[in-house]
């Protein structure tokens, strides 16, 4: 997809730092001498074509309660079925399939490890399946972004 001039500057400027008010995209149409309506029209226009997937905040995980990266080794007759099981949990998020012996991996956070820790044991019993529990030990920032400035 080509990004139109607006589309660019706004995730150049924004893809870290988005305004912390209470409306953050007027303060960011003011700062792309757009208005409001603007932004969100296009913001809502990346996010349809797929080229945008996510808008909002990154929360330090260890402040706002506890996570943990999952992995399950699944018969490949059964993935979709076990996918769909874990995806219905709203503590689940970035559930995808690999092609590994542990073929689906998914990150789960709740309000603490005992939360984490229930929602493991529950799939266990649903799919006969025992999760690798991979919580963080040690955090390692990764400020990834992509420049998507004129190219020389």
């Amino acid at each position: 997809m080509k990004l139109d001039p607006l589309s660019r500057r706004l995730i150049d400027r924004f893809q870290h730092g988005m305004p912390l008010c209470p409306e953050p995209y007027k303060d960011m149409a003011h700062t792309l001498g757009c208005t409001e309506a603007e932004v969100i029209a296009c913001l809502q226009h990346l996010a349809l074509a797929g080229t945008l997937s996510r808008i909002g905040p990154v929360f330090e995980h260890s402040r706002a309660g506890a996570s943990t990266l999952a992995a399950l080794a699944v018969p490949a007759d059964r993935l979709q079925q076990v996918a769909a099981r874990v995806s219905q949990y709203p503590e689940v998020n970035h559930n995808y399939a690999r092609e590994h012996h542990y073929n689906l991996w998914f990150v789960l956070t709740g309000p603490d490890r005992p939360h984490i820790e229930r929602i493991l044991d529950e799939l266990e019993q649903d799919t006969g399946l025992t999760a690798l529990d991979l919580p963080m030990l040690t955090a390692y920032r990764i400020d990834l972004g992509f420049a998507l400035g004129e190219r020389p």
